[in-house]
This record gives C-alpha cells, sequence and structure tokens, in this order.
C-alpha cells in the first residue's frame, strides 16, 4: 500500500500580501515587507511584518460578517487554510480530512480590547470579546467553516508548533487514520507578544539580520500558512512535492534558549534526514529558523555545520521579509520551501553582511537566485523549550501556481 504523503494544496497571508502568489512575488522581489507598527499603540519602538489589513476587511475577504468580532488569528487562518483546499482542488465530501492547526497566542488581540475597558471599570468589558481567548477556539472555527471534523486538534510548541502541526499530520495519513489534512498555523500580533519579546531583550529595533555577525534580535510578525497534505486515494489539481522526512527533538537545555552545540536542532534536522533515506548532498536548499537573535542563529549554524560536514548548501532565513510569525512560521516557511524546489529558486537571506563568529565562512544566500536540479529541500522551526522540528519536502510532480 502506498503510504507518501503529498502536498497537494497551499495557502498563505503574511506581511508581503493575500495568497501564495502574493509570496512568490514579494520573494522573487528581494525586498522586506517589514515597518513600523501601525495596528495598535504600544510605547515600543519595534519594526514588525504586519497584514495590512484590519480585521473588519480580513473577515470581509473571508465571506464573514464584519460586524461580528473575531480574533485576527481566527481571520489569518481563515484565509489560508481556505486557500490551501481551494488549491488543492478537492471535493472533500465523503473523505476523512481532518484540521491540525497551530497558534502561540490564539485570539489574545480581542481579549486584550476587553480588559482595557475591564480594567478601567469591572462593570464594563464585553465578555464575547473573551470567547475566542483559548487557542483551539481559532481551529475549531476554522474546521468548522471549512467542514473538516474528520479530526480537528491544536498545537501550541511555541515556534516549532505549525511544522509539529505538519508532522502530526502526515503521520496520521501514513496511519490510514486521514485520506487528507490541512495543516500549519495560523498567528497574530498583538501587545502580549511585543511587551513579552521586549521583555526578553530580543527585539532589535532595526530590521532583522539573521546569521549576521551583527545581529541583535528578531522583529515580529502575522500570518498564516497550511499546506493541504492527503495520501495517494485523493486526487488533487496538481501534486507539488511529498513529504520525505521530519523529526523533533529536545536538546532539554533551557526554558528559552538553545544549547550552545545545537544539539536539538543537529537531532531534528539529521533525524529528518535518516527518515528520508536521502543524503546530505541531496539537499538543495535550507529555509533554516534563523531568527536574528545571538544565540539562535549560533545553534542552529554549529548544527548545520556538524550534520553537513562544513559543507552546508545554500541555506537563507525568510525572517527578513515576514517577521517571526511564531506559532505560524513552521506553515508560512513550509509553503517558501515548497516554492523554492516547485519553482527552483533560492530566497534570499535580507541584511546579511559579515558571517557569524560561531562558525566563520558561513554564509547564507543574498539574493534571490535561480537554481536548476532542486530535488529536496529542508525547512527548520525551533521553538522555546527546545522544542526542534525539521521537515524535508521532495520533488515529485510538479504543479504550476
Amino acid at each position: 500500500m502506498n503510504r507518501e504523503v503529498y502536498v497537494g494544496g497551499l495557502g498563505a497571508i503574511t506581511a508581503m500580501g493575500v495568497g501564495k502568489a502574493a509570496q512568490l512575488n514579494g520573494l522573487i522581489a528581494g525586498e522586506t515587507a517589514l515597518g513600523p507598527l501601525t495596528l495598535f499603540d504600544t510605547s515600543h519602538d519595534v519594526i514588525v511584518g504586519e497584514v495590512k489589513y484590519s480585521n473588519r476587511e480580513l473577515a470581509v475577504m473571508a465571506g464573514l460578517n464584519r460586524e461580528i468580532e473575531y480574533s485576527r488569528t481566527t481571520l489569518l487562518g481563515l484565509l489560508a487554510a481556505a486557500e490551501a483546499l481551494e488549491d488543492s482542488g478537492v471535493n472533500i465530501k465523503g473523505l476523512r480530512v481532518g484540521f491540525i492547526s497551530a497558534t502561540s497566542v490564539g485570539g489574545m488581540d480581542i481579549s486584550e480590547n476587553f480588559y482595557r475597558h475591564y480594567n478601567k471599570d469591572k462593570n464594563r468589558g464585553r465578555l464575547r470579546q473573551l470567547v475566542g481567548h483559548d487557542c483551539g477556539a481559532s481551529t475549531q472555527f476554522i474546521a468548522e467553516r471549512l467542514r473538516t471534523g474528520s479530526f480537528v486538534t491544536t498545537i501550541n510548541t511555541a515556534c516549532s508548533s505549525a511544522n509539529n502541526a505538519i508532522m502530526m499530520g502526515a503521520r496520521m495519513i501514513k496511519a490510514g487514520l486521514l485520506d487528507a489534512v490541512i495543516a500549519g498555523g495560523t498567528d497574530s500580533l498583538c501587545r502580549f507578544t511585543i511587551n513579552g519579546f521586549s521583555s526578553l531583550g530580543i527585539l532589535d529595533r532595526e530590521q532583522c539580520r539573521p546569521f549576521d555577525a551583527t545581529r541583535s534580535g528578531l522583529n515580529l510578525g502575522e500570518g498564516a500558512g497550511y499546506l493541504f497534505l492527503h495520501s495517494a486515494r485523493v486526487k488533487t489539481h496538481r501534486q507539488y512535492c511529498t513529504v520525505a522526512g521530519y523529526a523533533n527533538a529536545n536538546d532539554a537545555f533551557h526554558q528559552t534558549a538553545s544549547s550552545a552545540d545545537g544539539a536539538g536542532s543537529y537531532l531534528a534536522m539529521s533525524g529528518a534526514l535518516n527518515m528520508s533515506g536521502l543524503r546530505v548532498k541531496d539537499i538543495g536548499y535550507i529555509n533554516v529558523h534563523g531568527t536574528g537573535t545571538p544565540n539562535n542563529d549560533a545553534s542552529e549554524g554549529v548544527a548545520m555545520n556538524r550534520l553537513f560536514a562544513g559543507n552546508t548548501p545554500p541555506f537563507s532565513s525568510t525572517k527578513g521579509f515576514t517577521g517571526h510569525t511564531l506559532g505560524a512560521a513552521g506553515g508560512v516557511e513550509s509553503l517558501f520551501a515548497i516554492l523554492s524546489l516547485t519553482q527552483g529558486y533560492l530566497w534570499p537571506n535580507l541584511n546579511f553582511r559579515e558571517s557569524i563568529c560561531e562558525v566563520p565562512g558561513m554564509v547564507p544566500i543574498t539574493k534571490t537566485t535561480k537554481k536548476e536540479g532542486i530535488t529536496s529541500v529542508l525547512t527548520n522551526s525551533f521553538g522555546f523549550g527546545g522544542n526542534c522540528s525539521s521537515i524535508i519536502f521532495k520533488q515529485d510532480k510538479i504543479g504550476q501556481l
């Protein structure tokens, strides 16, 4: 029995725009979508990757009643997940289709609106703003809207969340439990994350510079990215690639920091490689986690240098385009990796000038580059607590956008 897992649909929304085509165009152009925060007031002077639409505008785009207050996480997720399903061209009636969604902030953005009023007067504040607070609320709403109720669950493992959602979906298809899964993640900007990351001292006031010697922090972003995963039984309009290998590991080092030797990163990447049956030289491109923080990039760089024995494949962090979309990062960046595979491009690592001292001479791709013969790509998403996840996508029957 064929237990391959195929990617038959893509959907995304980020600071670069709405839809997978907007992501492709933005990446090819090689221009950042980062800018000053305008969605809400904050005392912090930050650069972010925000989607340039209000919640009401997003609701209209999603075909919802704009007078009802939905969390921004829900709206972003619905638009991206619906696109992934539509892109597949599959009529899911009669199929066992699941929805596995990742998020870290849930409905925090509208919960904050409630407490701004409630803290001033305990008789004020609209309680309905708290209905969507739980991380699972957005998942449940989107699943009901898309009628993908055969299996529904939410994953929150910080920044590795969406990669773990994709891995779980692939495992369920391989086990014969589901015919197809829409898997990925969604997260929105809110005061909670701005304040939280500021308190950790890892926000860069300028545009982030992943894998650069002068890096000093990350830029937060928002968005959503989902893949339509399916078994051989399900016929889609196109097959972008297969999910060839994946692994999750933990270096058990610190609550937020990664270990200096990159143990978790190495185990995740090597585990995915072993599962895929590929060799290190088969990897044509790596979409690295690359947040731009001193700790993350050093740890990931050391791990890559170890795995690839000093001959690391072309790699880049795409967070200079969108910012770090937290729980959605794995979904968004898996889509970027798949676009690299299917369209034959290497995406640039924006703002890079000088290699990091921990791995001298490790230089990412700095310009959008056309490359023939890419047959497999690796994408990394590493979260707080040392939760590290890597996925390898392999060329199959390539569809066109």
